[in-house]
């Protein structure tokens, strides 16, 4: 079980990385900080964090174009990104799923608040994959927990943490429908807000990569991994 997590700050106030760096290192995070979108890129091939809290409105380069860099790094593939930032939009929320958040709080940031979903996070990580089956065949599709893999016939498909975790849950009991609320408490938990449209955004993804005919959808109620 991991004990140590790196987090990599990534915001250009320094008031916020300064309050950041001491609430997390006081509560045994293993902390580094980058000043912009560009910079986190540079850091988090060498620093490889387990956790990053970007803020979106950076010069140089954003946080959500940051976002889809790093997600296309081997590195930084199932590294959990909590994106920071005043906007409360709701398309700022959406472009930040799009990009490949897994969550999303807005400032003024109250470091206990981020601190608990932290938590939460490192609570499924070190629990999660015990109680679940490791390999999952439906089909021609083949999950692999273990290795996070995912096999459509013979081509391996490469799915990030959140894409992955999704369809390994409709996977583990085929033709079940579940509600968008059902998936968000089950993939993100009841810890993290994040709207209803984040499953959609992650459902079109995960069919972009394995296909539009695996999971279906019930109108008005919800989806499920089809075996028909």
């Amino acid at each position: 079980m991991q004990t140590t997590y790196k987090i990599l700050v990534v915001d250009d106030d320094a008031d916020i990385v300064e309050l950041l760096q001491y609430n997390l290192t006081k509560e045994g995070y293993d902390v580094t900080h980058a000043e912009n979108g560009k910079e986190a890129i540079a850091v988090a091939t060498q620093f490889q964090p387990d956790i990053i809290l970007m803020d979106v409105m950076m010069p140089i380069m954003d946080g959500i174009t940051a976002c889809r860099h790093l997600r296309e790094m081997p590195e930084c593939k199932d590294t959990y990104i909590l994106f920071l930032t005043a906007r409360s939009e709701e398309f700022s929320e959406v472009a930040a799923f799009e990009a490949g958040a897994d969550d999303f709080i807005t400032k003024p940031i109250k470091p206990r608040a981020l601190l608990s979903r932290l938590s939460a996070f490192v609570r499924r990580g070190n629990q999660g994959a015990a109680d679940q089956n490791e390999v999952i065949q439906v089909g021609n599709i083949k999950i692999d927990r273990t290795s996070f893999s995912v096999f459509k016939g013979d081509e391996r498909i490469t799915l990030p943490k959140k894409e992955f975790e999704l369809l390994a849950f409709l996977a583990n009991t085929p033709d079940k429908v579940f509600n968008r609320e059902e998936l968000l408490n089950n993939i993100w938990g009841t810890d993290v807000y994040v709207i209803a449209r984040t499953v959609d955004v992650h459902i079109r993804k995960v069919r972009e990569k394995i296909g539009e005919d695996h999971i279906k959808t019930i109108k008005g109620v919800g989806y499920k991994f089809n075996t028909d």
